[in-house]
C-alpha cells in the first residue's frame, strides 16, 4: 500500500516504522509544517490520520474528496461523523473511524457491553470509569473511556489522571457495600495502536462504506 500520514506526531512515526516494516510506503506526511491543502495524493492508495482534533475533520474531507479511504483514530471530532459518512458514500469510497485501534482495547469493549447487560438491575452497584494517559494527550476525558461509558445505559462518572509515559488505561468498576467488580485493559505501549490502524487500513482498502473495528474482528 501507498500510504498517506495525517499527522506525524508519535503515532505517525510509529505507523510509518511498523508500515515500512511490512513492505508498504508512504507517500504523503501531512503535519503542521506540511498542510494538506499542498500535498498530492494522486501517488496515495489510503490515508491514515492521527492528526488533531482541531484539524481532523477537514484533513479526512480533503482526503475523501479525491475518492481515497480514510482510516482514522483521531478523537474529539466526531460532532462531524455524520457530515464525514455522508461525504463516503458520496465519492463511492471507504471510511473507517476508531476510538482506539488496539486488538485488546475492542475485544474490551464486547466484555464491557456483556458485563454492562449483566448489572443492569443491579442497583446496589454503582458504575465508574477511570482513564490514565501520557501527559500530551489532548483530550480529555479519552474517546475509548467515552466509548465504554456509551455502552452503558447508567449516569458514569469518567476521572481521568494524566502521568509520564502512560500509553493507556482504562479501568470499569462496579462497587457496592458488599464487593467490587472490575474489568481493565492496560496498553504496554503504543505498538498496538499502530498495528490495529494498518489491519484497518490493509482490510478497507478496496472496500465501499463506513466501517468499525467490530466489522474486522468480526465479533457482531
Amino acid at each position: 500500500m501507498k500510504i498517506a500520514l495525517i499527522g506525524y506526531g508519535k503515532m505517525g512515526k510509529l505507523i510509518e516504522q511498523i508500515a515500512l516494516e511490512k513492505g508498504h510506503s508512504i507517500s504523503v506526511i501531512v503535519n503542521s509544517n506540511n498542510p494538506i491543502e499542498n500535498q498530492d495524493f494522486s501517488n496515495t492508495d489510503i490515508a491514515i490520520d492521527f492528526s488533531t482534533p482541531n484539524s481532523a475533520y477537514n484533513n479526512i474531507k480533503c482526503v475523501l474528496t479525491q475518492g481515497i479511504p480514510v482510516v482514522s483514530g483521531t478523537t474529539a471530532w466526531l460532532k462531524n461523523l455524520d457530515d464525514v459518512k455522508r461525504l463516503t458514500i458520496e465519492k463511492e469510497t471507504g471510511f473507517l473511524h476508531a476510538s482506539n485501534f488496539s486488538i485488546g482495547v475492542n475485544l474490551f469493549f464486547e466484555l464491557n457491553k456483556k458485563l454492562s447487560q449483566l448489572m443492569h438491575n443491579q442497583s446496589e452497584y454503582k458504575v465508574s470509569i477511570k482513564e490514565i494517559h501520557h501527559t500530551e494527550k489532548l483530550d480529555i476525558p479519552s474517546g475509548t473511556a467515552i466509548s465504554l461509558k456509551s455502552q452503558i445505559p447508567k449516569i458514569i462518572d469518567i476521572e481521568s489522571q494524566r502521568s509520564k509515559n502512560v500509553p493507556g488505561t482504562h479501568i470499569v468498576n462496579y462497587d457496592s457495600e458488599i464487593d467490587s467488580i472490575s474489568i481493565k485493559h492496560q496498553a504496554h505501549n503504543r505498538k498496538g495502536f499502530a498495528q490495529g490502524a494498518l489491519v484497518a487500513a490493509e482490510w478497507i482498502i478496496d472496500k465501499k462504506g463506513c466501517f468499525s473495528m467490530s466489522d474486522i474482528l468480526k465479533i457482531n
